[in-house]
């Protein structure tokens, strides 16, 4: 199995600063890629912490509460997205190898401080490139709009990611790979994206003197932002730098309303991943000529025959500030089972990540799998969709025979019991659910 493996046990002060990008050099270097810990998936505690503080203070100071709906297809994108880790190592740290390995021209320590300030910036830098891109050419738009889609603004949206963004983001980097080790940039990588979790938040508001510098939630906020002003702006990692030098800043000024152009009004996980993928295939095939094909995938997501490279600005459509959010009716009991079985899921998913070095590659795919059906069943129940009771009998019964032939076997007798116990009631349940709606429905159509 590919992936990070270093060993390194964190202190909780280290975690806390970890998510702010304050660790220090002599904390966090290392001589090889292999020693290098996964930050990310030690920073799976911190992103729950902090997200509860936030639902806690936006429910309570703010009158906010989480929509579970978007709430939860936001870490199910996230989930989905942390999925070919297992058994891969990024494919931004491979190539990134690979030019080290073949091409290098300069090898600069690994322990110096000089070198991890260097890669601070040099990572940052890339990163504002690769983002700006992803909005102005669409075929990387493709992979970037999912973390978009959301139409809250909240922690749970930073971590909506797409599983193809990683695939479009590593040539950024390989300038880099010419002189700086691996294992300095396989840190930096991952601090650049912890970074960017606390500021997908609505509870902080100015930072002052910080705002000159460094992106803020304020910043953010306007990245996230469907209002015309508030389009191509702000591509900042962690340093807002970049975008006052190459002339993308905007300030926060009037409400922002969050989400794509044109919302996608869909919690179902594959179409939050890859709707506007499909869409390019479509308008690329219905789009005469050769060159304008080219412009299909290489121009910007509002390009078309006669354009501008990125639209028309005054195509987009109008804001008023009153737009409600996709958000269909879905009941408490529902919304509960929802939050219940998500987070039965994420142990199965920490587990497997934990374990991945002694798992099989069969029990891998399996729980994969069964981790797919999972957040795709989610979805339609939180869409009330045709076929959701089903679907969601079927998923039960999948986990019981997983769990049955050893693919989700736990260590702790009692509880297989107890999820044995739970998975055959719940499959009945919604067994007997879709006889009931299957019932209506032909007494209906009489």
């Amino acid at each position: 199995m590919g992936g990070y493996t270093g060993q390194v046990n964190l202190t909780i002060s280290q975690g806390a600063r970890m998510m702010f990008y304050v660790l220090y050099p002599n904390e966090t270097s290392f001589k090889t890629v292999e020693e290098v810990p996964d930050y990310v998936d030690k920073a799976t505690a911190y992103f729950f912490v902090m997200l509860i503080l936030e639902m806690l203070i936006s429910a309570v100071w703010k009158g906010r509460p989480l929509r579970v709906n978007d709430g939860l297809t936001s870490l199910s994108a996230g989930v989905m997205s942390r999925l070919p880790d297992v058994a891969f190592r990024g494919v931004e740290v491979t190539t990134y190898i690979y030019v080290w390995n073949n091409y290098r021209l300069v090898e600069l320590p690994w322990d110096s401080p000089w070198t991890w300030w260097l890669t601070f910036l040099g990572v940052d830098f890339a990163y504002y490139w690769f983002h700006r891109m992803a909005h102005e050419v669409n075929i990387i738009w493709a992979g970037h709009q999912t973390h978009h889609s959301s139409e809250d603004y909240n922690l749970t949206t930073a971590l909506r990611q797409s599983f193809l963004q990683k695939y479009f983001s590593w040539m950024f980097y390989w300038p880099m790979a010419l002189l700086i080790p691996p294992s300095v940039f396989a840190v930096h990588l991952q601090f650049n994206l912890l970074y960017q979790f606390w500021i997908h938040t609505e509870i902080i508001n100015n930072l002052g003197p910080l705002e000159l510098i460094l992106n803020t939630p304020s910043h953010h906020r306007v990245h996230h932002g469907r209002n015309p002003y508030c389009i191509d702006s702000n591509y900042a990692g962690t340093l807002i730098i970049w975008d006052r030098m190459f002339g993308t800043f905007v300030a926060e000024k009037d409400k922002v309303v969050y989400g794509l152009t044109h919302p996608i009004n869909t919690f179902e996980p594959f179409t939050v991943q890859l709707q506007h993928l499909i869409y390019i295939w479509k308008t690329f095939w219905s789009t005469p000529g050769f060159s304008n094909k080219l412009s299909v995938i290489f121009k910007g997501p509002g390009w078309g025959p006669g354009k501008p490279r990125l639209g028309l600005p005054e195509e987009l459509p109008k804001v008023t500030g009153d737009e409600k959010p996709y958000d269909p009716e879905q009941s408490k009991a529902v919304q509960i089972y929802s939050c219940i079985h998500f987070i039965l899921l994420l142990a199965i998913y920490q587990h497997m990540f934990a374990a991945k070095h002694i798992l099989s590659p069969i029990t891998i795919l399996g729980r994969i799998l069964y981790i797919l059906l999972m957040l795709t069943s989610l979805g339609f129940l939180l869409e009330n969709r045709a076929g959701a009771a089903v679907l969601e009998m079927f998923r039960c019964f999948a986990f019981l025979l997983l769990q049955k032939y050893g693919f989700l076997a736990t260590d702790i007798p009692v509880l297989t019991s107890i999820c044995e116990v739970i998975f055959s009631i719940c499959a009945a349940s919604w067994g007997l659910k879709a006889i009931s709606q299957r019932m209506f429905k032909m007494k209906k159509e009489d």
